[in-house]
């Protein structure tokens, strides 16, 4: 797909920006001088928090309980057969740790400091 530059920065003014070299800002919204505060606010963020079929391979410790999982939610029909077909590629060329750091028992309670 071709757009000329004109187009561009109409479209994407941010973008244009940011392609051209300007100076990119993120603004701070706040600061927490209290550990345990912060740490507390931070604990909410798994409220009403529903895994997905990344967070259940995260949880696996071999390939074979992977594609378990993988096959259970397709059963399920809670994964797309192509985005199965895609998880299996993954784990078949990469293994189960490429979906991330295994989760151990109480990782969202840790998580959230519980």
């Amino acid at each position: 797909m071709e757009i000329d530059r004109r187009q561009l920065r109409k479209r994407f003014p941010h973008l244009t920006q940011e392609m051209e070299g300007a100076e990119s800002k993120v603004s701070i919204e706040s600061i927490r001088s209290d550990t345990e505060g912060g740490e507390k606010a931070v604990s909410r963020e798994f409220e009403g928090y529903n895994p997905d079929v990344i967070d259940f391979l995260r949880r696996c410790g071999n390939g074979k309980q992977a594609e378990e999982v993988i096959s259970f939610l397709l059963k399920k029909e809670e994964i797309s057969r192509d985005y199965a077909r895609r998880l299996r590629r993954q784990l078949r060329e990469k293994g189960v740790r490429s979906f991330g750091a295994k989760k151990e028992v109480d990782y969202y309670l840790r998580q959230a400091g519980l």
